[in-house]
C-alpha cells in the first residue's frame, strides 16, 4: 500500500501534538482566575503554539499540493473516501481559522502577538473591544469544531486499525 512521504508524515504529527498542546493549554489557562505571571505564561505558549501551526499548516498544503496523498484502498467504500476528503478538507481549513482567529482576537483586545517574545508580528487591526467579543467567541467555537473533529480523525484511523485492518493507519506512521 502507498504511504504519504516523510516529510507528510511529520508535518502531521508536529502539527498533531502542536494543536493538542495548544488545545490543552487554551483550557489550562482559561480557567485559572485573576491574572498571573503563569496565567501569561500559558497565553503566550499558547499563542506561538497556534503561530506555529499557522505556519507549518501554510508548508504543509504546499507539500500537500506538490505530493498528492497515496490513494484509499479499494476496500473502502464510496462513502468512506468522501467521508475522509471532506474531514482532510475541514481540518485543513481549521488548521488555518483557528489560529487566525485567535491572532485577531488577541489584535481586537489590543495584546500584541512577540513570537517567542523575540519576534513581533504585525498588528492588523486596531484594538476594537466589540470585535474582541465576536472574535473570542469565533476563536471559541472554530476550536471546539477542530476538537471534534481531530476526535473523529482519530476514530476513524482506529477503526481502520482494529477493526477493517486495512493499514490505513499505518500509511501516516513512520
Amino acid at each position: 500500500m502507498a504511504r504519504y512521504t516523510k516529510t507528510a508524515m511529520v508535518f502531521h504529527w508536529v502539527i498533531a501534538v502542536l494543536i493538542v498542546g495548544a488545545f490543552v493549554l487554551g483550557l489550562i489557562m482559561t480557567d485559572i482566575p485573576g491574572f498571573s505571571p503563569t496565567k501569561l505564561k500559558y497565553y503566550s505558549w499558547h499563542k506561538w503554539a497556534g503561530v506555529t501551526v499557522l505556519a507549518l499548516a501554510a508548508l504543509r498544503l504546499l507539500w500537500r499540493l506538490l505530493h498528492p496523498a497515496p490513494g484509499y484502498p479499494a476496500s473502502m467504500q464510496s462513502w468512506e473516501k468522501a467521508a475522509a476528503h471532506h474531514l482532510h478538507l475541514l481540518l485543513y481549513v481549521l488548521m488555518f481559522a483557528v489560529p487566525v482567529s485567535g491572532y485577531f482576537y488577541t489584535l481586537a483586545a489590543g495584546v500584541p502577538v512577540v513570537y517567542f517574545g523575540v519576534l513581533p508580528l504585525p498588528v492588523l487591526i486596531d484594538v476594537d473591544p466589540a470585535l474582541k467579543v465576536v472574535l473570542k467567541a469565533v476563536h471559541y467555537w472554530l476550536t471546539m469544531g477542530l476538537a471534534a473533529l481531530v476526535a473523529v480523525h482519530v476514530a476513524a484511523a482506529l477503526k481502520h486499525a482494529i477493526i477493517n485492518r486495512d493499514r490505513v493507519l499505518q500509511r501516516m506512521l513512520p
